[in-house]
């Protein structure tokens, strides 16, 4: 068995075992999450170990562990499955963000047992859109992994739990109408002359680098790359489709707004890369500026909408907002550098928006209050959950030892790269944000944590419990390690960035 499959098996094994065991031994379900996500964790470090391996024996195949079996003959569509360097980091990723939620969904006593089935619906979903070389079985797991956001926020959620589960489900199936006409567009455009059309990436790449040589006509490109960047960018919070987002994540129980944060919204990013840019880069290269513009402006307006709120979710939600944009600000220019640094950041995002709204739902749970302006000396109240959340503060605002600083440093070096006017222009907007990000941290930090005790009642509420500390400690050692330690990640990464960039008039 490929060992790609038991990302999608494993889950599917454990909703299994959690569908035959009594709703009312809660426990038990727990004890059957923390196994599994933790062979999760197990399965993507060794597949990470071996990948790394494999890479130094293989350096000419774009991808390793592939795998493909016919799944719908009259259209070629492949059961086929792929990683390089990229798709590893996700999984990575999202392998660490699922234990940790699940560990903190342990305070979680209402219907656990449909709450978890829903969760490992989302989690096969992730994976399997990661793990996918066929644009068909990824689009399938792109709709597996949003379906469940609906239920997970309008059933478990908080506050206006209905109306931001419905936003949010039309907003992105918006987006992903867009993406069904996109990814047909591409199957039948790339079509060679007496050939039969594929959804395998890595085929319809050759084909339309083929027919680009030949001198055919490459203009339906620029018809189906802004609706396909588009119904991804939807996902990755891309201005002014990012309004479902924060409203999703206020409403959105702990553990679901960590992985959405975390991993769900990283689909976005990784579909606009291997598909948009990847199978369309001549529409890509020309019609960049117009997302670049978009995603700047993601930048600066996330940074500064979170400077506004005074709900601890909001200001996560429009801090994800400008980190995301960031990411697509970074892969829209084009160059390995800044590609490898718009990688190395929704890794290091995905950690610290996870970590973060883990605190948020650790602090709200005994506070029963996300306003920061009736919190105030929490740090003499709860020191260790205090302690972290600084740390995760520390870490988004990029400070150096953290992985925040090593992914926006790559990023803005590689965007500096450009001498144009324009770019430039927009690159000193985005090293704006990085000011505008402490400002609202250390507000916030300032406000909740530090001076006198608001509220008397809060005099008496408990610090982090084990299950608490060991999501928080797993994420900020992450966190950590690829501050410190970064070159094996961008090293990993960038093998995958290579076969991309060279598309582009900017190269490697």
């Amino acid at each position: 068995m490929n060992i790609l499959s038991l990302f999608v098996i494993i889950p599917l094994v454990m909703m299994a075992v959690i569908f035959c065991v009594n709703g009312e031994k809660k426990s038990l379900i727990r004890t059957i999450m923390s196994i599994g996500g933790f062979a999760l964790l197990c399965t993507s470090t060794y597949l990470t170990i071996q990948f790394l391996e494999l890479r130094q024996i293989d350096t000419t195949s774009e991808f390793l562990f592939t795998e493909s079996a016919m799944w719908y003959e009259r259209f070629n569509i492949h059961y086929s499955v792929g990683v390089d360097g990229i798709s590893v980091a996700m999984l990575l990723l999202s392998s660490i963000v699922v234990i940790t939620g699940v560990f903190v969904s342990f305070a979680m006593e209402e219907k656990v047992k449909e709450y978890f089935l829903w969760f490992l619906m989302l989690s096969i979903g992730v994976y399997g859109f990661f793990i996918s070389l066929d644009l068909f079985t990824m689009f399938l797991f792109y709709e597996v992994a949003l379906i469940p956001m609906y239920l997970l926020i309008g059933l478990w959620g908080s506050g206006k739990k209905e109306y931001s589960a419905m936003k949010l489900t039309l907003m992105l199936m918006g987006g992903s109408a867009f993406l069904m006409v996109g990814i047909f567009g591409i199957y039948y455009n790339s079509i060679p002359e007496g050939g039969e059309g594929t959804f395998n990436i890595q085929e319809i790449a050759a084909n339309v680098q083929a027919l680009k040589a030949n001198g055919g006509d490459i203009s339906w490109e620029y018809i189906f790359f802004p609706l396909t960047f588009v119904g991804f960018g939807v996902l990755g919070a891309m201005f002014p489709f990012h309004t479902w987002s924060p409203d999703g994540h206020a409403s959105a129980p702990t553990a679901v707004s960590m992985l959405h944060a975390g991993v769900l919204m990283k689909l976005g990013g990784y579909g606009c890369f291997r598909v948009a840019m990847y199978l369309m880069p001549d529409a890509a290269q020309d019609l960049a500026w117009i997302f670049i513009i978009l995603t700047g402006i993601s930048v600066v307006y996330g940074a500064f909408s979170a400077c506004v709120q005074t709900d601890l979710k909001y200001i996560n939600a429009y801090s994800s907002v400008s980190h995301c944009g960031l990411v697509l600000f970074a892969l829209l220019m084009m160059n390995k550098t800044a590609m490898t640094g718009a990688i190395l950041q929704m890794v290091s995002h995905g950690l610290m928006t996870a970590l973060f709204f883990a605190l948020i739902g650790m602090i709200y749970g005994r506070t029963h209050t996300r306003d920061i302006r009736e919190m105030g000396g929490l740090m003499k109240i709860m020191p260790i959950l205090c302690v972290c959340y600084v740390i995760a503060g520390l870490a988004s605002l990029g400070l150096p030892g953290l992985s925040g600083f090593v992914a926006e440093m790559t990023i803005f070096v590689g965007a500096f790269e450009h001498t144009d006017f324009f770019h430039r222009t927009f690159v000193i907007l985005g090293c704006s944000s990085i000011v505008i990000t402490a400002v609202y941290i250390l507000r916030v930090v300032g406000k909740i944590l530090m001076g006198p005790v608001q509220d008397k009642h809060h005099e008496t509420l408990t610090d982090a419990v084990w299950y608490e500390k060991v999501a928080a400690f797993g994420l900020i050692a992450a966190i950590a390690a690829i501050g410190m330690a970064p070159l094996w990640l961008s090293n990993m990464i960038g093998g995958g960035i290579e076969n991309i960039a060279k598309l582009f008039t900017y190269g490697l």
